[in-house]
């Protein structure tokens, strides 16, 4: 296994990046949490108040060698609309925003490729933000792995489930067996 790597997204509502990561061959970790807002250490109550400047996001670890950063971008562009600033559906705020935070030189170039491939399918501009990653903070426990933990819930049966269920059938071939 070569030396994991870390991916940083925010792509709406972490329950539903999170839930879209998982299952992906040469994942090894997701984890939701808060990226790129101004206040140490912030609650989800915070986040979701859109005065910290924090996006809901999850950071991956991940094999390089068995899923490329590049297969990872490509994910996160099919199962989320990179076009709607500040909101996926009816979350609406910065705190939802579309971005990809970058670790290194390489992923910034690979994350403005990315872009240019996302162009070529969605219709309307993409508003993805690129920035470096900052310092990554953990949500609070309860939402960690939630919808495998809460598939019940109004808002994982409306809005999380359908998204898994499409990523799941349009990546069938890099998820875990």
């Amino acid at each position: 296994m070569a030396e994991l790597e870390t991916a940083t997204f925010a792509g709406g509502c972490f329950w539903c990046t999170e839930a879209v990561f998982l299952p992906v061959r040469g994942v090894k970790s997701v984890r939701s949490g808060y990226i790129g807002g101004a206040k140490g250490n912030p609650t989800y109550r915070e986040v979701c108040s859109g005065t910290t400047g924090h996006a809901e996001a999850v950071e991956i670890r991940f094999d390089p060698e068995v899923v490329s950063y590049d297969t990872l971008l490509d994910i996160f562009f099919a199962t989320h609309d990179p076009t709607q600033l500040n909101r996926q559906g009816n979350d609406v705020g910065t705190q939802y925003r579309s971005a990809v935070f970058t670790h290194s030189e390489a992923q910034r170039q690979a994350a403005e490729a990315a872009i240019g491939r996302a162009e070529q399918v969605w219709d309307g501009a993409i508003v993805t933000e690129v920035a470096p990653a900052d310092r990554f903070w953990p949500a609070e426990d309860y939402h960690q792995d939630y919808f495998a933990n809460n598939p019940g819930q109004p808002y994982c049966r409306v809005v999380v489930a359908p998204k898994v269920a499409k990523a799941r059938q349009s990546f069938a071939h890099l998820l875990e067996s």
